[in-house]
């Protein structure tokens, strides 16, 4: 096993995901109002994301690539609608509600919806592109193996930035109570919505 392959992964992982955007604030939020495993969970949505476009890098998946980066203008209206819906949704909820919202929807709901909204990003797919890339790690001359110790690598590297962020998230959950809850709802929904309004911006201008 080349670890030199597996750590390149995991610090391309890592470096993908850690930029806060719509799915770290996503995350906090969960965290806060529904535990650390809604958060963690949430975040291994985006991670498998990761390790999907991370795999069309590695594995030299050209015709994948073409056809995301064909569709972008569709994937971008698609994210963006859902980020408002998300965005307006959260900063209309309450705190005594949230733990119904959270049996209702499941993990899965939380894990689907962030692994949703990395899919449809199109700029994930072009950052992973450009990273390999410029690493020369996009060639692995058919060796399959390598290619999948990347791939390993990318996942086990957003999966720890997520895996940190909820935890350390999660240990400042006790201190809010329920008006400061509310307060993060309201954030966190303009913050997303706002990210939602940005994209569909972009796609109106494309």
């Amino acid at each position: 096993m080349d670890l030199g392959l597996l750590l390149r992964g995991g610090l391309i992982g890592l470096s993908i995901a850690a930029p806060v955007g719509p799915i770290g604030v996503l995350c906090i939020r969960r965290t806060l109002a529904e535990g650390r495993v809604a958060g963690l969970v949430s975040g291994l949505g985006a991670a498998t994301a990761d390790a999907f476009y991370g795999s069309v890098a590695a594995f030299g998946l050209t015709f994948i690539s073409s056809l995301l980066v064909g569709q972008q203008a569709w994937l971008r209206l698609a994210g963006g609608l859902f980020l408002c819906y998300l965005g307006l949704k959260t900063l209309l909820a309450r705190p005594a509600e949230q733990g119904m919202a959270a049996r209702s929807r499941g993990l899965l709901g939380s894990y689907v919806s962030t692994l949703f909204l990395t899919v449809t990003n199109p700029m994930t797919i072009l950052s992973f592109a450009a990273v390999f890339a410029g690493l020369g790690l996009g060639q692995t001359g058919g060796d399959y193996a390598s290619a999948g110790l990347l791939v390993l690598g990318v996942f086990l590297g957003s999966a720890s930035w997520w895996l940190l962020l909820s935890g350390s998230v999660g240990a400042l959950r006790a201190r809010f109570p329920a008006a400061g809850l509310l307060w993060v709802n309201r954030i966190s929904g303009i913050i997303i919505a706002g990210f939602g309004i940005v994209a569909l911006a972009a796609w109106r201008m494309g």
